[in-house]
């Protein structure tokens, strides 16, 4: 709720939704799709709009059943007890957890394309660490911080496509699917990673007015604008970019560019620097929610087992930080395949969701209703999306042994 003790509207629902969608990730997205579909990315991006639009539905009727904090460990708890709750929330923390390791790789590129003097892992590693140290300090964004942050993952977003389409090329799109159309359906574990965080306007259904009504519309409000934004992004990117120049997805995206606009410098640099510094805003913004997420995953460990409880001290959450900053580091310094950070992100983070929304298939008056039509569609896409990312670990994990 607003600090005056009003309840927020559906326009600030929206936004909510927007800022937490809107990721930095999106720029690693189009050179790891265009080298293992093509132009036909653009289907994969189809259909996880699709797909996250019925998962979100059914968050926001788990919202609407169960307003209690908690989320996923509320949800799951429904029909599997404390431990399916605690798996639920422990999937979703260590897919988060993953998904930073891949932004501080790729910030880590970017910093070096413009500092040389030490490798990309080297300023991957600092730009962590110093993050770390920051939330140890207590240091959150402000307002102002998640506005300049918004504005710094939207404006090379904008420009970005507005650049592209002035150089697009009709010719770019053919072959359209030269890898076949199952690698786009494949390439859904890769897409969703731009579209995660669409569950968090679902926990704002408490402080939504006429939330019944406004959740909804919120999340198919912010899910669309979000799918229209990224396609546009994807779209231009294909039609203008040589699929050839995307041999490394780890390259920073400005530099691509730089083959295609060689006289637009400055403007790439302000595109380079801005997607900077909304990687380390979003980071930095992760790792102090996920620091509360793990205290109060761990006090409801401590709670189920009669030990004694962890508080939301100071302390515990220097504590968490730390956990946190380590987990990061981790996944950082062990996984390089970034195949391997969608693929386990999708994994750990769709699990979460199915174990969540399962909850609703085990109420009769959400079959009495039909509800859980849109249920069911939301389940077997996740399903979908899952089984290509565990097929991909699995794939990899079977080349490295």
């Amino acid at each position: 709720m607003s600090r005056n003790g009003t309840k927020i509207s559906l326009t600030t629902a929206t936004i909510t939704g927007l800022n937490a969608m809107i990721g930095s990730g999106i720029f690693t997205a189009p050179a790891a799709i265009a080298g293992y579909v093509g132009p036909a990315g653009i289907v994969a991006y189809l259909f996880v709009i699709v797909a996250v639009w019925f998962m979100a539905t059914s968050f926001a009727r788990l919202a609407e059943l169960y307003p209690q904090e908690g989320s996923f460990y509320t949800y799951a708890k429904q029909w599997g007890g404390h431990t399916a709750g605690i798996i639920a929330s422990g999937l979703y923390l260590m897919g988060l957890m993953i998904a930073m390791g891949l932004l501080c790789r790729i910030a880590g590129g970017y910093i070096h394309q413009s500092v040389p003097a030490l490798s990309a892992t080297c300023w991957g590693t600092v730009t962590l660490l110093s993050l770390v140290a920051l939330n140890m300090f207590g240091v959150a964004l402000t307002v102002i911080g998640q506005q300049i942050l918004i504005v710094c993952t939207i404006l090379p977003l904008a420009i970005t496509t507005i650049m592209c389409f002035s150089k697009a090329q009709w010719a770019n799109l053919f072959p359209f699917a030269p890898y076949g159309f199952t690698n786009a359906l494949k390439a859904t574990r890769m897409v969703i990673f731009g579209f995660f965080g669409f569950e968090c306007t679902a926990s704002l259904f408490s402080i939504v007015e006429n939330p019944a009504r406004n959740v909804p519309r919120a999340l198919a409000y912010s899910i669309v604008i979000v799918g229209i934004v990224y396609i546009l992004f994807v779209s231009s990117v294909i039609l203008s970019t040589p699929m050839h120049l995307f041999s490394d997805p780890f390259i920073p995206f400005s530099v691509t560019l730089q083959s295609i606009f060689p006289g637009q410098t400055w403007l790439l640099c302000v595109v380079h620097w801005s997607i900077i510094i909304a990687i380390i805003g979003t980071v930095h913004s992760m790792i102090w929610s996920s620091a509360e997420l793990l205290v109060s995953l761990a006090h409801r460990i401590c709670y189920s087992n009669q030990l004694p409880g962890v508080v939301h001290t100071p302390a515990h959450k220097r504590y968490a930080v730390l956990a946190i900053g380590a987990a990061i580091l981790g996944t950082f310094l062990t996984l390089h395949n970034i195949n391997l950070f969608f693929s386990l992100t999708a994994t750990c983070l769709v699990s979460a969701f199915i174990l969540a929304i399962a909850t609703l298939l085990t109420l009769k008056e959400e079959w009495r209703s039909g509800k859980n039509i849109r249920t069911v569609i939301g389940m077997l896409t996740a399903l979908l999306i899952l089984f290509f990312a565990l097929e991909n670990v699995v794939g990899e994990i079977y080349k490295v042994m």
